[in-house]
């Protein structure tokens, strides 16, 4: 992989890829995250005192969604545990959502204590100074400038379903660097297009996929809860999203964000081109991809027009009336957990 520069020349060099996958099950967690870490060789990425960035999947507050939708705190406590050896330098970053902030889904979520045991920084990217970045297809798109100023950036994505993108794992992880929650919500019809950019952007030195408890069906919230008790981790990404994807029985190929960053030279898709450490056999499964999700796709398309998003998606009294009746369709039809 080439060195980060300008964010223009993040291509693989030639060869393969490689994705280690380990199970945590009667194992120290610590430990097992630190192999993961040491076999993509993150020494060589951290160096002394280094500015590392921390990108979680924080996804919802929901108490009893928080397990399987959230990266796991421990994961996290984990990764920092390591990285502690070289640097102190350590930011935990999340965005707001429509309802939720980031502080509330740091607080739900156990990043509080992770912040005080290890003295890290949790940061609200939403309220973070931005820059300008050239964002195919759309142009310029602003994101924090710790992002961008940062040494080590690392993803620590959750395995799971998505119902608008097929899957979500690195690359999906990393909308949530877009810090304003409309911009999300007006540009998701170039959703798959823009997460290459960003991968292009921002360059994980490595990442480390939570696949402790995922979610199948409709995630990435409302889905069942499928525990693996499996850690994945990998210096490439797509390489990273395509062999979970094909490790739980889906189809890399039906993931367009992963197609695109493949096409363009980020990472690596063919399975003949992704070498595997560890006991495939025994950790393949099988998951319910997520359905058709018209009532997401409805909202998306509207909700990219201004006034759809400040008188009825971010309007209480209107939205959960309507989420109501739409869970109910979403029982009746099966589709709800």
């Amino acid at each position: 992989m080439e060195e980060k520069s300008s964010g223009k020349t993040f291509r693989m060099a030639q060869g393969i890829s490689q994705v280690i996958v380990r199970s945590v099950a009667g194992k120290s967690l610590t430990d097992t995250v630190r192999e993961c870490m040491e076999f993509c060789e993150w020494q060589k990425w951290v160096a002394r005192d280094s500015k590392v960035v921390l990108k979680p999947n924080l996804c919802t507050a929901v108490p009893e969604r928080i397990e399987a939708a959230n990266t796991e705190a421990r994961l996290t406590a984990a990764v920092c545990e390591v990285l502690l050896e070289r640097t102190s330098r350590i930011s935990i970053v999340e965005t707001d959502h429509v309802r939720q902030t980031a502080e509330q889904v740091f607080e739900a979520s156990g990043y509080g204590e992770i912040a005080k045991k290890f003295g890290v920084k949790l940061v609200n990217l939403s309220k973070m100074p931005t820059v300008g970045c050239d964002c195919e297809p759309v142009g310029e798109i602003h994101l924090p400038r710790i992002l961008l100023e940062g040494d080590v950036f690392i993803s620590l994505p959750v395995l799971k379903t998505h119902a608008l993108t097929y899957f979500t794992g690195v690359l999906k992880n990393q909308w949530g660097c877009v810090p304003r929650y409309f911009d999300r919500i007006q540009h998701h019809g170039h959703i798959h297009e823009l997460l290459s950019s960003l991968h292009r952007i921002l360059q994980p030195r490595f990442s480390v996929m939570d696949a402790l408890v995922c979610v199948e069906g409709r995630g990435p919230v409302f889905g069942p809860a499928r525990r693996l008790d499996l850690i994945l981790a990998s210096r490439d990404g797509v390489a990273l999203d395509s062999t979970a994807m094909r490790l739980v029985g889906l189809d890399p190929n039906r993931c367009s964000h992963v197609v695109i960053a493949a096409k363009k030279g980020l990472g690596r898709i063919d399975a003949q081109e992704i070498v595997v450490n560890g006991d495939w056999d025994a950790h393949a499964t099988k998951f319910q991809p997520a359905p058709k999700d018209w009532a997401n796709t409805a909202m998306f398309y509207l909700a990219k027009h201004r006034w759809f998003f400040k008188f009825i998606l971010a309007n209480d009294r209107i939205y959960y009336p309507v989420r109501s009746v739409v869970q109910f369709i979403r029982r009746v039809r099966g589709f709800e957990s």
